[in-house]
């Protein structure tokens, strides 16, 4: 955090749409894959596998 913020001691900084999908993604996920896709160094992409198991 700059000196130039005007936020109070103790707040954070908001958290960017794109990583907060990847941590929702992961919150909900039990079992599966979370692909991320980056061009020229920024995400633009999230994709989610979910993959369902049952018993035998």
């Amino acid at each position: 955090m700059s000196a130039s913020s005007d936020k109070a001691p103790g707040q954070r900084e908001p958290v960017p749409r794109a990583i907060q999908t990847v941590l929702d993604a992961l919150e909900k996920l039990r079992f599966g894959a979370i692909q991320l896709t980056v061009h020229e160094g920024r995400l633009v992409q999230v994709d989610v596998t979910e993959r369902h198991r049952y018993p035998n």
